[in-house]
């Protein structure tokens, strides 16, 4: 596997980087020896975050993790990836046991009944002029993971959303 380990408001020292190889070298068994990690450590005020990005084809395996020690880091976000490639692995030979019951003519030919989406609800409601902010306590106290309001300030329909880390974003849409 091919290593590429990168700093932010941090030097990467000798240390980290063995205990790089020393940990991601157990998921060498999943991956080909041209396979791309990407490893960036950063650190803010007492965060030491690591994140782990492996680009495959059609699909990327990616899994930060933040504690107060970097090691610690490392060793939760390895186990985080160690989940990732098993259920991958699993998703992809249950595709292939599944594949195992039909004709190769079968799976191979194009569908046109392509199903249609079929939406099962549906709901109406008024879409308050409020400012982000508020948007974001009304979603709390609704306890959703998204809010739809009319923006106070553009007069523009917008969405807060939560993020990891219990923090908001807030989706703007252009015309």
């Amino acid at each position: 596997m091919n290593y590429i380990i990168s700093g932010k408001n941090i030097d990467v020292t000798e240390g980290l980087k063995s205990a790089i190889y020393e940990k991601l070298g157990r998921l060498e068994k999943f991956f080909a020896e041209d396979t791309n990690i990407q490893v960036t450590f950063s650190v803010e005020k007492e965060r030491q975050k690591i994140e782990v990005t492996i680009p495959m084809k059609g699909h990327i395996i990616r899994a930060e993790q933040v504690s107060d020690d970097m090691y610690v880091s490392i060793d939760m976000v390895v186990e985080v990836i160690e989940r990732q490639v098993t259920r991958y692995k699993k998703k992809l030979i249950d595709q292939e046991q599944d594949a195992a019951y039909f004709q190769d003519q079968f799976i191979e030919e194009e569908d046109d009944d392509d199903e249609e989406i079929k939406i099962i609800k549906s709901k109406r409601f008024a879409v308050k002029p409020m400012y982000p902010e508020d948007a974001c306590v009304q979603m709390e106290l609704l306890g959703h993971n998204f809010y739809v309001f009319r923006n106070a300030e553009t007069d523009e329909v917008n969405v807060v959303y939560k993020r990891k880390g219990n923090t908001y974003g807030l989706i703007e849409p252009e015309f």
